[in-house]
């Protein structure tokens, strides 16, 4: 049967016959050849009223060299299939741990229990404590799903444009992710893009350097494969001594990976005789994308566990974005699961403090506004940070939290951009459909501002932020410590610095070229209120301060991607730390009521 790919926005540059528009739905696949030379289609998904939709032959999607009557097919926007995630081990063991919550003997006298931080962990731990029939009460500090130090917050400017606290990736190896949005049915919010990774190539400004993962192979030889094929980042002898180097962590498996913890990212890869072009080539980009800091500073852990996944699953390294706004694409349909089951979530709660009662465990949570919470258990979701500032002083000596204080968040910047040409809007042509990691050649590494580590153009990657005339650049700026305290305006000027490098040919420092219309800066820790940050700092020896989820205090537990879990700093380490603390939680059912009656019992002598 032949079969058919759909192109969500395509620039045309050549005459065809070969093009019919329809209608209908198709499956779809590459297809690097092109059409017409004043047509512009658009469509995203299964959205007919946004467009038409182009169809193009199978027959002219799998061939690698161009026909003489073909020209090269620039795509501004192309979304590919759902991959078959569900037959991997993590995706089953994720589905499994799911449907414990759902599956459990509903409890005859439901838990309430406390939330604090309305981020992916604090809503995956409410989300299962009411999958397993308790009355989570979740409570955010801020006016926003997500909340201003979560990884999925967003706010709507005068202009109804849409800007975020981080640009956020959705891998194919996020099994509890994937599960999540499985069980909330919003499988087809996630646009899915090439199976690729493609860096920007500053010494040949408007070209890319991909890594593509064939999909007729399975792992690890898709992945074998993108390294081998690409010639432009890495020489054959360096490639042959990283996969030399690579060996003990692909034959020591798990174990392994856990013992490089007290190594650095750049110690790791001299210890391994890998050399250093290789960690500049490759891996400043992945340190800074991964945990927005630099490989001399990123343990080797956090290194080897994406690796891992993305050799050991196919499609474990392939890539979607959300089709929309994080708070009400993805939070919103947690929230409205939560409040279906009789779970309460409160916006504009911040906590104040946390009262103890005698005994060292916890009486309530007093708000900024005076009102006490409580509950039959406490869970904080927040970032390690604020943890930090509101630990009762009775706690800090205790082993499990003193650890703590090793653990520190990294600060974040995220910048957006929005670009026209000053007479008339108008789009970059050098930008691509897909998350863009910035690479800066060893030889010119001293003459470059190292401040960006990954980008995209979301006006062409989002439904929702899609628009024809304009760009909109979503960039990751790091390491971003020395910059979080300094102006918005000064951010802007370096980032306009490093971009002109990028896009010489349509990008100037003086806007002599493409015009900023406007744009955002979103820093974690935020000028105002709690000097907190997102993630947690995955620095070398860091591993044993970890804590789990369930602490050494009756009925207080954490939930947060810095807790024990095994995806470390990351969307899928928030929320799988969630689903672990709800489980916690749900096991310690007897033990929490049997608390909750003394409690009611020793009130009713004192009164």
């Amino acid at each position: 049967m032949t079969q058919f790919r759909y192109v969500s926005a395509a620039n045309l540059s050549c005459q065809s016959n070969m093009i019919t528009f329809q209608n209908s739905q198709y499956t779809w696949r590459r297809c690097p050849y092109i059409v017409s030379d004043q047509s512009n289609a658009l469509l995203f998904g299964d959205s007919d009223s946004m467009g038409l939709k182009l169809r193009l032959s199978n027959k002219h999607s799998i061939g690698t060299r161009r026909k003489k009557d073909f020209c090269p097919l620039q795509v501004v926007c192309m979304d590919y299939p759902r991959p078959e995630l569900e037959n991997t081990v993590n995706f089953l063991e994720a589905a499994y741990l799911s449907s414990s919550f759902r599956t459990s003997p509903l409890p005859s006298k439901p838990l309430e229990v406390v939330i604090a931080g309305a981020g992916l962990a604090g809503l995956s731990t409410a989300k299962y404590l009411a999958d397993a029939g308790h009355k989570p009460i979740l409570l955010e500090a801020r006016d926003v799903l997500g909340g201003k130090e979560s990884k999925v917050a967003a706010w709507k400017d005068e202009d109804g444009d849409w800007y975020e606290t981080g640009l956020h990736i959705f891998f194919g190896a996020y099994p509890n992710v994937q599960n999540l949005f499985g069980e909330l049915g919003i499988n087809d919010r996630l646009q899915w893009k090439e199976h690729s990774m493609i860096f920007a190539m500053p010494s040949k400004p408007g070209e890319f350097s991909r890594f593509d993962f064939p999909e007729v192979l399975p792992s690890p030889l898709n992945a074998i494969w993108a390294i081998l094929r690409n010639s432009e980042m890495l020489t054959w002898p360096e490639k042959i001594k990283f996969a030399i180097g690579l060996l003990p962590a692909m034959l020591g498996g798990q174990a392994y990976v856990e013992a490089q913890d007290g190594l650095t990212v750049k110690d790791w890869m001299r210890k391994q005789g890998i050399p250093d072009r290789v960690t500049d080539e490759v891996f400043i980009a992945m340190s800074k994308a991964l945990n927005f800091i630099n490989p001399e500073e990123l343990s080797m852990q956090c290194i080897l566990i994406a690796l891992n996944r993305f050799l050991q699953e196919k499609h474990g390294s392939k890539m979607a974005f959300l089709d929309g706004n994080p708070p009400e694409r993805l939070c919103m349909p947690i929230v409205d699961h939560i409040q279906s089951l009789g779970g309460q979530v409160q916006l504009n709660s911040r906590i104040q403090k946390i009262e103890l009662n005698k005994d060292g465990t916890v009486k309530n949570f007093v708000l900024n506004d005076g009102h006490v919470i409580k509950g039959d258990a406490y869970v904080f979701a927040t970032p390690v940070d604020i943890l930090k500032l509101l630990l009762p002083g009775d706690w800090k000596e205790i082993p499990y939290f003193r650890r703590l204080d090793k653990l520190v968040g990294v600060p974040v910047i995220n910048v957006h951009i929005w670009f026209g040409n000053g007479m008339f809007d108008r789009k970059l042509k050098n930008t691509y459909d897909s998350l863009l990691f910035s690479r800066f050649p060893s030889e010119i590494w001293l003459m470059r501002s190292p401040l960006l580590s990954v980008y995209a153009d979301m006006s062409v990657t989002c439904k929702e932020y899609y628009n024809p005339n304009q760009s909109m650049l979503e960039l990751v700026f790091a390491p971003a410590e020395e910059w979080v305290s300094r102006s918005d305006s000064e951010i802007i000027e370096a980032t306009m610095k490093e971009l002109a490098k990028l896009f010489p040919n349509e990008i100037s420092e003086d806007q002599s070229k493409a015009k900023v219309l406007k744009y955002h800066v979103v820093k974690t820790p935020s000028s105002i209120g709690f000097n907190s940050r997102s993630v947690y700092k995955t620095v070398p020896s860091c591993e044993p301060c970890r804590p789990l989820q369930r602490s050494p205090i009756e009925g207080f537990y954490l939930a947060g991607d810095y807790t024990k879990q095994k995806y470390l700093a990351s969307m899928e380490g928030a929320v799988l730390s969630g689903k672990l603390c709800a489980q916690a939680i749900v096991q310690d059912y007897e033990m929490l009521v049997a608390w909750r009656e003394r409690k009611l019992a020793e009130v009713s002598i004192v009164s």
